[in-house]
């Protein structure tokens, strides 16, 4: 298929009937924001992810809104306003009920010659720019339109609306270029084209399988974020596309590794995806140690069969020479270590009859009866059921508590007062 597609001259401008977005599905706090900015005599739009699958018909979240307000003028103009961010300044807009909107000011791209420019340079460049800039600043079409809340029209200087009624993820400008210049954006093209069930677009294709490696140069805590946003909504599918693209390696090491070029350890964490993105949609609320232990529950399942060793120790001098470029932080790494090793334990007494029920008293322990449960039966547990019903049909006789042994204390001696 011919992905060619040239950019319009001018914003295409589509007003109703032409589009399927109606005021009455906009977030009305977003709806305030842009109508009070427009009455003091700013341009205001909504934007991003909201705009596209609205257009989509798609439950819309994250309502955004860009204008040519600065952003001092905004908190100047909102008394609920908190300015956030240093090196590109945005706005969050608070109201009751905890809903945030964030207000963005038109950017423009910043080129390398300005971000590197001389130490001593006044005034620095402007970062801000008009609606066209902002749009082409963005990395793909179907993320760049703008819904025009006061005209009901949609203002596309893209060809975003094209690229989405042709269902293609397309980068905006030279793929190579804008891979080189953030890699993160390989991972954003393939997480919209995975959940939406696109295709990407076709030069762009070639340059993410030339340029995947360059993932592992990214700052580890930008890899994290990233993952995280994939762990808090449809999980499964983008995980799917960065294995077919030979993404995982470069974030998670050899756990990665493992799941590109093992066919049936990618097949039982894409079951255990599938549960998961089950329950999310279901609305069990899952913690990110949970979703990160379902993550890599496959990969570190035989370190848990060996008995009568340190399972801590193992797991953590596992994941410390994985050579995994995602800086995950040390109390999730513990936390989500915890809920694996009580999950397996979990399994192994469903074998054995054997169950150490001090467990219970670990903070973690229903989180991982909540895991065992995603993993071995495809489903959170139900109300008023859990580990110990499961382990009870299991072995109606009770089976026995497994105890570890304790060292006697020293005993002291009563003459002298010192050890021996």
């Amino acid at each position: 298929m011919d992905d060619s597609q040239s950019v319009p001259d001018r914003p295409v401008i589509v007003t109703k009937p032409g589009h399927s977005i109606s005021r009455q599905d906009i977030d009305p706090n977003a709806l305030k924001v842009v109508f009070r900015l427009q009455r003091l005599g700013f341009t205001a739009y909504v934007t991003g992810g909201a705009v596209r699958d609205l257009l989509l018909r798609r439950p819309a979240k994250d309502f955004d809104v860009v204008t040519n307000a600065r952003p001092g003028q905004i908190k100047k103009r909102f008394a609920n306003a908190y300015v956030i961010g240093r090196r590109f300044r945005l706005v969050h807009v608070h109201f009751g009920g905890g809903g945030i909107i964030e207000v963005a000011t038109f950017r423009r791209a910043v080129e390398r010659s300005e971000e590197s420019g001389p130490e001593d340079e006044s005034p620095p460049p402007s970062p801000y720019g008009t609606p066209e800039e902002d749009a082409f600043r963005r990395d793909i079409t179907i993320n760049a339109l703008f819904y025009d809340v006061i005209n009901d029209a949609v203002v596309d200087y893209v060809g975003g609306l094209e690229d989405l009624a042709r269902k293609i993820v397309r980068v905006i400008g030279d793929p190579a270029e804008r891979f080189s210049e953030d890699p993160v954006r390989i991972w954003r093209v393939l997480r919209h084209a995975a959940r939406l069930g696109f295709s990407v677009e076709e030069s762009a294709g070639r340059e993410i399988s030339v340029n995947a490696h360059l993932i592992a140069a990214c700052p580890g805590a930008r890899l994290y974020e990233e993952l995280n946003r994939d762990l808090a909504s449809e999980t499964k599918p983008v995980l799917t596309a960065l294995r077919e693209s030979r993404i995982l390696r470069h974030i998670f090491g050899k756990a990665g590794e493992a799941y590109e070029i093992d066919d049936r350890l990618f097949s039982e964490l894409s079951s255990i995806l599938e549960a998961v993105d089950r329950a999310k949609t279901a609305g069990v609320p899952l913690s990110l140690g949970e979703m990160y232990a379902a993550l890599f529950w496959p990969w570190a399942k035989p370190l848990f069969e060996e008995s009568g060793v340190d399972f801590h120790k193992i797991l953590n001098d596992t994941l410390r020479d994985s050579g995994m470029r995602i800086n995950i932080p040390r109390a999730l790494r513990a936390d989500f270590s915890q809920i694996l090793i009580i999950a397996a334990a979990m399994e192994r007494a469903l074998h054995t009859g054997k169950m150490r029920w001090s467990l219970a008293r670990r903070p973690l322990f229903g989180e991982a009866a909540r895991l065992h449960f995603l993993i071995f039966k495809g489903r959170p547990p139900e109300k008023e059921e859990s580990f110990e019903t499961l382990f009870r049909q299991a072995f109606p006789g009770g089976g026995s508590e497994r105890r570890r042994r304790r060292r006697r204390p020293r005993r002291r001696r009563q003459d002298q007062g010192q050890p021996f």
